[in-house]
């Protein structure tokens, strides 16, 4: 499994990595990733029904699990949106499937992206977790380009056990993480 590359990695050098820069006693006070949540918002399902059937085939495609469809909570009439129709879709990754996921993402569908220059190292929400924006689901190999019937935007959360940003960012550049580099 593809997986089990990037977990031995975290497990054998990016471990002792981070032990020895924050000084961390302990390496359970190493943080982790603890999961990821890939979320996509599909405003256009409330004139295209079929839009939520292909945003959740294209996430299973793409991530190995089902996703879950979300619906609206409220009302709001500036938008034409009643309450509980359906949109978006999220999948919550965790164990292989996330490991799995993140080896993808770093290691062949961020590299295809279209002028790519590595991503931001400023999105981190100040608890540790970063949230990665991608324009195209058509960066991933699993999507074909002749079955999709619109190209999506999807948002990738990885959520970790990091107290600080510092920490996070460290941890996913240690990873493999191609952050952009300072002008």
């Amino acid at each position: 499994m593809a997986f089990k590359a990037l977990q031995e990695q975290y497990q054998a050098d990016v471990v002792p990595a981070l032990m020895k820069e924050f000084d961390y006693g302990n390496p359970m006070r190493v943080p982790k990733i603890e999961k990821i949540v890939v979320n996509v918002g599909v405003g256009e399902a409330l004139v295209n029904a079929k839009a939520i059937e292909a945003t959740v085939r294209d996430i299973t495609q793409i991530t190995g699990q089902k996703p879950v469809v979300t619906r609206s909570k409220q009302a709001i009439a500036a938008f034409k949106l009643r309450e509980d129709r359906p949109i978006g879709v999220k999948v919550t990754l965790r164990k292989e499937k996330m490991w799995s996921f993140l080896t993808r993402l770093i290691h062949i569908a961020l590299p295809r992206t279209r002028d790519f220059q590595g991503i931001s190292p400023d999105s981190f929400d100040g608890r540790g977790n970063y949230t990665l924006g991608i324009r195209e689901q058509l960066i991933f190999p699993e999507i074909d380009y002749d079955k999709i019937d619109k190209v999506r935007g999807l948002e990738v959360t990885i959520v970790t056990s990091a107290q600080t940003d510092e920490e996070a960012r460290k941890m996913l550049s240690e990873m493999g993480m191609p952050f952009k580099r300072d002008q």
